[in-house]
């Protein structure tokens, strides 16, 4: 065991919750901070939405989470366990499936929270509205917070810690597309993050923007209900197959909407909508945090991301260890070359900065890494189970693949091969 430190933890979501656990297991000293009254963050379903449904004022009540009712994993359950916590299939429980619906999700995230005794370290119903560096030299941070029962007075709380992990995710701050006469088009616009349950688009004209796994699920929820769906991509997606649908149409991104309620696309086709929904991911924003530019964000791309869960908990007992003195980090003129090597490289490519933290092809170089610094031996199925190869799956069975691939028997021959 290496030096102790007090450590202040954002968010009791998945990355929070690892984090807290993998601090503990350090022996640092823990408070984790959550805006809700449970675990789960972004897995937690509202039926709430955001007064602003495009997401575009500041001012707007800000719902967290972007889960919509149906809402069914991604990746398989087995990509979704950690090391020493599989995500199983429990016998007699609701939800079966190898891709599970996001209550099952949550089920298994308040588990893993009360059999690791991470609920004592959760000031629950605490909202921090700051995160400032207040000492260089000794790396002091303070954390100020609020209640709701503090919020309508103005009160609030002050604490030091001597490091804090920012685990809130990204799911609530909409990106939106840009192009002309977005502002002044005069029908209902949204972002998938305040999308619920298709029962309002009932014989609606619906333009969908985006291919990427929201768009595909709106489209199949949609689609039976609205007089047409027209789905604008940048690419073609071999997921999203509109020809699947009746009353469906794939076209080229928007070139402009008009004050008279059409859409025009960059194919040239002309649609008069009712509705416009962005599935357009979202945007790296930590209002609450003051760095002194330490911190900064530039065209989304953090200066300081695959999503199976094993790539957080590795994370997270990294960032512990790197605390506690156990791993040691590289010399800041090392690191701060690495980052321009890899900016240099992408720039190189055309890609765009909001590439930055995408690992898709570069996850199993990456978990290789993160396993080599804890002196962990990785297993020749992490070199399988990767965004990549599940994608792959996903795109052999199509927007049916959640109930058509059978997973259980590719982990089999994975595991039969380690």
């Amino acid at each position: 065991m290496g030096e102790s430190y007090k450590v202040a933890v954002i968010g009791a979501g998945i990355a929070g919750l690892l984090t807290a656990r993998e601090l503990q297991r350090e022996g640092h000293h823990v408070t984790v901070f959550e805006k809700a009254t449970k675990v789960g963050g972004n897995w937690i379903y509202s039926p709430r939405v955001e007064t602003d449904p495009l997401g575009l004022d500041p001012n707007r009540e800000i719902v967290h989470s972007s889960l919509y009712k149906s809402l069914r994993t991604n990746l398989p359950r087995q990509a979704m366990s950690f090391l020493d916590y599989p995500f199983l299939k429990k016998e007699g429980g609701d939800d079966q499936r190898t891709f599970p619906g996001h209550e099952e999700v949550l089920r298994f995230i308040e588990g893993f929270a009360r059999d690791f005794g991470l609920m004592e370290l959760i000031q629950f119903g605490h909202q921090v509205i700051r995160v400032e560096l207040v000492d260089e030299v000794t790396h002091e941070w303070v954390v100020e917070s609020r209640t709701r029962e503090t919020e309508s007075t103005g009160e609030s709380k002050e604490e030091l810690f001597e490091a804090v992990v920012i685990c809130t995710g990204k799911e609530s701050e909409p990106n939106i597309a840009e192009f002309p006469g977005r502002d002044s088009w005069p029908g209902l616009q949204m972002h998938s993050h305040n999308y619920r349950t298709p029962e309002q688009f009932e014989n609606k004209i619906v333009v969908l923007i985006g291919n990427g796994p929201s768009a595909v699920d709106l489209l199949k929820e949609i689609s039976p209900l609205a007089k047409q769906v027209h789905v604008a991509v940048r690419s073609s997606f071999p997921i999203l197959r509109v020809e699947n649908y009746d009353k469906a149409w794939q076209h080229s991104m928007i070139e402009c909407a008009r004050n008279d309620g059409k859409v025009v696309f960059q194919d040239g086709a002309i649609v008069e909508a009712d509705v416009i929904i962005h599935c357009t991911g979202y945007k790296y924003h930590y209002p609450f945090l003051k760095s002194n530019g330490i911190v900064t964000v530039d065209d989304n791309r953090l200066t300081s991301r695959a999503v199976v869960f094993r790539v957080m908990e590795l994370q997270a007992r990294w960032v512990a260890k790197v605390l506690s003195g156990t791993v040691e980090l590289p010399a800041q003129e090392a690191m701060a070359s690495w980052v321009e090597q890899l900016y240099s490289e992408m720039e190189e490519k055309g890609l765009a900065k909001n590439r930055t933290h995408g690992l898709m092809e570069a996850e199993v170089e990456y978990v290789s890494w993160l396993a080599a610094q804890l002196n962990i031996n990785p297993l020749k199925r992490w070199k399988e189970l990767t965004v990549v190869s599940i994608l792959k799956g996903v795109v052999q069975y199509g927007e049916n693949s959640r109930d058509a691939w059978d997973v259980d028997k590719w982990m089999q021959e994975i595991h039969s091969s380690d």
